[in-house]
């Protein structure tokens, strides 16, 4: 038999008994909508988070680190990270937070916190045009390299501003429109907790679509904290290293110098950790999460396909005079068994476009609805489904194919 022939048999059997194939494709159509849907989903979510990672910056390492004097550590972690060279280490800077009211002519930081109430539209969705109070942080000379920055417009931190103590900052893009909206923010002093610090830089856009955006931010430098907020004590530093190779190599070497630093314990704390383990913790969360998720979803895959193979064993019983007759003038065993898994295997195929349909909007829907994010199911899934749902039908078609193809020319001629 052709296979275009035994493709429009099959297809003249679906049609023929319509609402049984809709109830046969049932259990397949639930199954693919519902492993697209969780899986688009999570990876979906996966993808925002690791975006994210990557506007932060690849690389970089986490140091903790406070002694029990209380006194500064930075400038001997600064020289050490330094003495490790360009090729081991690109910067270290301070990652300490400041909290401190932004005052610029009208624009206030702390009027800008009312805005958080307001934080979706009337769809649901995130909205990224509100004005809300910039993250105040720390930093030195090599804040920009640690966190992914570019200059846009004026100048960075330099090591003088921090040794001098002078009393400048470099704001983010969002930051500076907030304040400035498109007037040019250069050389205009901010008032914080009452003190005129002048910004000298602008950072370039990284992060636009996003409502708590990373391009939010005033960065001073960390000597400020004298008299922004005094008797802070900054614990937390971010050190860049130069490639995925060089942070194992990094960290083992920062570990060894907070130790000595420390003496393990003695006069204070520290500890150097990777930013990109939580990378690989959040991937492999991810992936776990898609294959329980989609396990629990298959199941009415598993379901579908029992379903498949019960209706083309009716099939098969149904029509065991035409195959006896078709036997009888010389078809091959073969050419039965092709029929049956093709109809099979179309069945199982128009359930999973119908499926895959379902599940694009569904995702969409979820998308929006769950995680705020716009999800399209990725190629690869899709076809991964239509694939799925035919070799179900195929699977579980052969046995009734096999049965069918066994039936004895006489044997079947005789039943009613």
């Amino acid at each position: 038999m052709k296979i275009r022939q035994a493709l429009k048999m099959a297809l003249r059997s679906i049609l023929g008994n319509k609402g049984r194939s809709v109830l046969t494709m049932l259990g397949i159509i639930i199954g693919i909508a519902s492993v697209m849907t969780i899986v688009s989903v999570v990876n979906g979510q996966n993808q925002q988070s690791l975006k994210q990672f990557e506007a932060m910056g690849v690389n970089r390492i986490s140091v903790s680190l406070s002694m029990y004097d209380g006194r500064d550590t930075f400038q001997e972690l600064y020289n050490y990270c330094n003495s490790l060279g360009k090729d081991l280490v690109v910067g270290v800077t301070p990652s300490g937070y400041a909290s401190a009211t932004v005052v610029y002519g009208t624009k206030n930081s702390e009027a800008m916190q009312g805005n958080y109430e307001n934080m979706y539209s009337e769809d649901g969705t995130v909205r990224t045009d509100l004005e809300l109070p910039p993250d105040l942080y720390y930093g030195s000379d090599q804040y920009a390299a640690c966190n992914n920055f570019q200059i846009e417009k004026g100048r960075d931190l330099s090591f003088l501003d921090v040794e001098q103590y002078h009393q400048v900052c470099v704001m983010g893009a969002r930051a500076a429109r907030n304040f400035f909206g498109y007037a040019d923010p250069l050389g205009k002093d901010l008032m914080v907790n009452g003190y005129p610090f002048k910004v000298v830089g602008v950072y370039a856009e990284k992060d636009p679509d996003s409502p708590y955006s990373q391009d939010n931010i005033i960065v001073f430098p960390y000597t400020a904290n004298r008299l922004i907020s005094p008797g802070q004590s900054i614990n937390e530093f971010v050190v860049k290293a130069a490639s995925r190779e060089a942070t194992d190599e990094a960290i083992s070497r920062l570990n060894s110098f907070l130790a000595g630093l420390t003496g393990n314990g003695e006069r204070g704390w520290g500890n150097a950790y990777s930013d990109n383990q939580w990378q690989n913790s959040m991937n492999e969360q991810a992936a776990m999460m898609s294959m329980v998720l989609g396990g629990i979803a298959a199941i009415s895959l598993l379901v579908g396909g029992i379903g498949i193979m019960n209706i083309m064993l009716v099939t098969v019983t149904e029509r065991t005079r035409e195959i006896g007759i078709r036997r009888a003038i010389g078809a091959e065993r073969s050419s039965i068994v092709t029929q049956f898994l093709i109809e099979a295997a179309m069945l199982c195929g128009i359930g999973g476009i119908i499926g895959i349909a379902i599940g694009t909007v569904a995702t969409r829907l979820t998308g929006q609805l769950l995680v705020k994010m716009d999800i399209w199911p990725s190629l690869s899934i899709t076809l991964g489904a239509f694939l799925l749902s035919v070799m179900l039908g195929i699977l579980f078609g052969i046995y009734p194919a096999a049965k069918a193809s066994k039936l004895q020319p006489v044997e079947a001629l005789r039943a009613e």
